[in-house]
């Protein structure tokens, strides 16, 4: 059988990787002086091993939530002589100066620090330490690392006190005193973000040997220092850079350039014209380029072959057929063009291998994968622009399009605008359309980011989104290996102080899903989160309104109910504790026309009634007065009034001397059981689902209460006969035949309850002796 999307398990390296960061003291580490987690003295890393734990565990505290930070974690890499570390990537607020200072002594060939904002100058001095071997830096949007935290910036040997605080540094003094003299190895530079008090050409003059520099959104007063690199340079980034005539002349002196970027955000915040005299002098005097973004220029019309001259054929990547004039000019196609928010990517011939646009699947998706990690701006337009596509016409690139928006989820987090367009497409990406292409692993991938999503924002959009979304899935089955994260989740929204009507719908829905097939030790930790007691809230809540409301989330919280309270004692006695009686009193007087309510309601009163010590708080006149009255129901077939029978059937069962009560009498109760049994089509299809018969055979050998004995022999007939394939097997298993043979010795048996039992037994013998028939 073929794999699925996604389906690629993990290596070997990435599960012992994972498993070591889980467990780091019972595989490489011991806590030592102080509590100090502290490496083993027999452990030895090399760089592949280390390098993979520090990105896997920086990876791991950004996108679980589940996954605790460990104090003194970098510590584990202070000395080269156990741990080697080169290649480190690190980012978001989680990182500290103390961090980078731990690892000060490790010959670092590549370091990048990415949002990276609580780090202040004194991060600097720990990066001095790294200069005789870096050869690639990024610091991009560590907008604080300039800053001294007050007065001075710390040395390296500086006291833990501030290791603990937790806040962003205050900016105070910037610090003149850094210099990338002595980074004689440096290559490879990016300072997007720098902050403008900064001065990047006095900054940058030690660095004579570049060959990439990205100088995103910096602010570049003086362009023509950047001719420094004319020689050498192979790649530069100027995105959101203010362009000007000098800057352009500058560029393109650089004639070994192969990556150019000056691209931006959007056309509005710049006055920059480009024209088709600019776009050709870049063709002409960048003769290695191989990759190129314009994304977000206003273009002049001047720069496009009229429509009606374009090359005929099918869209060509050959420069000679370019529907832009100044691409005509290109030796051969460009591996990367980057056109997104301009009118260049609508044209019919485009000289590039891969391009970003708006004006096609394949475009909008290229855009995604090339803007993620820095540009997360421009990322969720493109996710926005992939969710019409999902929505409206068809997404033929699935795989893709769904590990694109689950890594910009991961990777943006705390961004407020990807995720509500990235928890949208992923709504419509997981829906039925796509399902039967993507494998366990992927649609597990999903159900984390969007787990990630509702723990991070409380907003009713990305909430409604993410419920949404869940509701995608098989319930419970896909969602069980985070059963106790969503459900805690869903508990969160359903809190008093939410007021979304709509998502609180969908919140008490997946809540009943979850319980609804699950073992009695899920339902239970979902009893104890508090699942019972915000559901009777709800139910108040709707049913005290100015008007009160019998509605979807009324329905579906007493049905959720029934679900937790199936064979969990200790969830219906919560029940019991909250005052659910009288609620379930005030909603059958409220809304007497409402089957499926009545329904819901005297399901769980029935699981209620299966535990014999809650019994006793069941019998008062009021309670057995309206079970009694429920008995000729004809709400929702007989389902109601089989509920209100089997109530009862547990009681009567406990025998007359509990009955403490004059009115109503057990007699009189006992002979309407018995007129309701009578009244119901014993062919009768049912809204109903057993998972053990246990409730219903205690009551069968016994003689102190032959209706109740006659309601659960009428049970089973009715459900082995019109569901054989179902419940025959599980009568068998339960040992049911045994007790039925016990039911036909009992001189105390009716002679019509003797005559179902062996209906009964005689249907699930039929069933053994035919178990290949093809009717069920």
């Amino acid at each position: 059988m073929a794999a699925k999307a996604g389906d690629n398990p993990d290596s070997l390296m990435a599960l012992c990787t994972d498993f070591c960061l889980r467990n780091l003291r019972r595989t490489m580490c011991y806590l030592g002086d102080r509590n100090k987690l502290t490496l083993r003295p027999d452990v030895f890393l090399p760089s592949e091993i280390c390098d993979k734990l520090v990105n896997a565990y920086m990876e791991m505290v950004h996108t679980e939530s589940s996954f605790e930070q460990q104090d003194g974690f970098f510590q584990l890499f202070s000395d080269p002589r156990s741990t080697r570390l080169t290649r480190v990537q690190l980012r978001e607020d989680f990182v500290r100066d103390a961090d980078l200072e731990a690892i000060r002594k490790q010959d670092l060939i590549e370091l990048h620090l990415t949002y990276c904002n609580s780090l202040s100058a004194r991060s600097l001095r720990a990066l001095n330490s790294f200069c005789q071997t870096l050869v690639s830096l990024s610091l991009f949007g560590c907008n604080n690392i300039f800053y001294m935290r007050g007065g001075a910036p710390l040395a390296c040997a500086e006291s833990d006190e501030y290791d603990e605080v937790d806040e962003r540094p205050t900016r105070f003094a910037l610090d003149s005193d850094f210099t990338f003299q002595g980074f004689n190895r440096l290559r490879l530079l990016n300072l997007g973000g720098l902050p403008e008090e900064v001065d990047v050409e006095a900054l940058l003059k030690p660095l004579p040997a570049l060959t990439s520099l990205d100088l995103s959104s910096v602010h570049i007063p003086r362009p023509s220092f950047l001719a420094q690199w004319k020689e050498r340079l192979a790649s530069l980034v100027l995105y959101n850079v203010d362009l000007t005539e000098e800057m352009l002349n500058t560029v393109v002196l650089m004639s070994q350039l192969r990556h150019l970027d000056i691209s931006r955000e959007n056309q509005r915040s710049s006055k920059f014209k480009m024209t088709r005299k600019m776009l050709t002098g870049i063709v002409r005097n960048l003769v290695h380029l191989v990759s190129l973004d314009i994304s977000g220029h206003i273009m002049l019309d001047n720069c496009t072959v009229p429509h009606l001259d374009e090359a005929m054929g099918r869209p060509s990547t050959e420069p000679c057929k370019s529907s832009i004039y100044p691409f005509q000019e290109l030796k051969r196609p460009l591996q990367f063009l980057g056109l997104y928010n301009t009118t260049l990517c609508n044209v019919t011939h485009i000289p590039a291998y891969k391009v970003t646009g708006s004006k096609n699947e394949d475009q909008v998706l290229n855009a995604i994968e090339a803007y993620t990690e820095y540009r997360p701006e421009l990322a969720h337009r493109a996710i926005n622009q992939l969710f019409d596509i999902a929505r409206i016409q068809h997404c033929s690139q699935l795989l893709r399009a769904l590990q694109l928006v689950i890594a910009a989820l991961k990777c943006h987090k705390y961004d407020k605008s990807v995720q509500v367009t990235g928890s949208a497409a992923l709504f419509y990406l997981t829906n039925t359309d796509y399902r039967s292409d993507q494998s366990v692993r992927l649609r597990r991938q999903v159900i984390q980011v969007v787990l990630n999503g509702m723990e991070q924002y409380q907003e009713v959009t990305v909430q409604r989104n993410c419920c949404l979304t869940l509701c995608n899935f098989s319930i419970p089955e896909e969602l069980e290996f985070q059963y106790h994260r969503v459900n805690q989740l869903l508990l969160k929204i359903l809190e008093p102080a939410r007021q979304d009507e709509s998502i609180q719908r969908i919140a008490v829905h997946l809540c009943n899903a979850l319980v609804c097939q699950v073992d009695n030790d899920h339902k239970e930790a979902v009893g104890k989160m508090g699942f019972v007691k915000v559901s009777l809230y709800l139910i108040k809540k709707k049913k005290k309104h100015f008007c009160p409301q019998c509605d979807q989330v009324m329905e579906f919280s007493w049905s959720a109910l029934w679900n937790i309270t199936d064979e969990t004692p200790d969830n219906c006695q919560m029940f019991l504790n909250c005052r659910g009686m009288s609620l379930f009193l005030e909603c059958l007087q409220e809304f007497p026309d409402k089957q499926e309510l009545h329904r819901n309601m005297l399901g769980l009163l029935g699981n209620v009634a299966e535990v014999k010590a809650l019994r006793p708080q069941l019998l008062t006149p009021q309670f057995i007065t309206v079970f009694s009255n429920l008995l000729d129901s004809k709400a929702d077939g007989i389902e109601v009034s089989y509920n209100a029978c089997g109530v009862l059937s547990h009681i009567m069962f406990d025998g007359p001397d509990v009955w403490a009560m004059d009115e109503p009498r057990r007699d009189d109760v006992m002979e309407k059981m018995w007129d309701a049994i009578q009244s119901w089509d014993v062919s009768s299809r049912r809204n109903i689902n057993y998972r053990s018969f246990e409730p219903i055979l205690r009551l069968l050998p016994q003689s102190i209460a032959p209706v109740s004995q006659h309601w659960a022999t009428w049970a089973l007939f009715n459900l082995v006969s019109v569901y054989p394939n179902k419940y025959c097997p599980l009568l068998i298993k339960e040992g049911g035949m045994a007790l039925l043979d016990k039911v036909l010795e009992l001189e105390t048996s009716q002679q019509e309850t003797k005559d179902m039992a062996r209906k009964v037994m005689e249907q699930c013998e039929n069933f053994k002796e035919d178990p290949m028939d093809t009717n069920r």
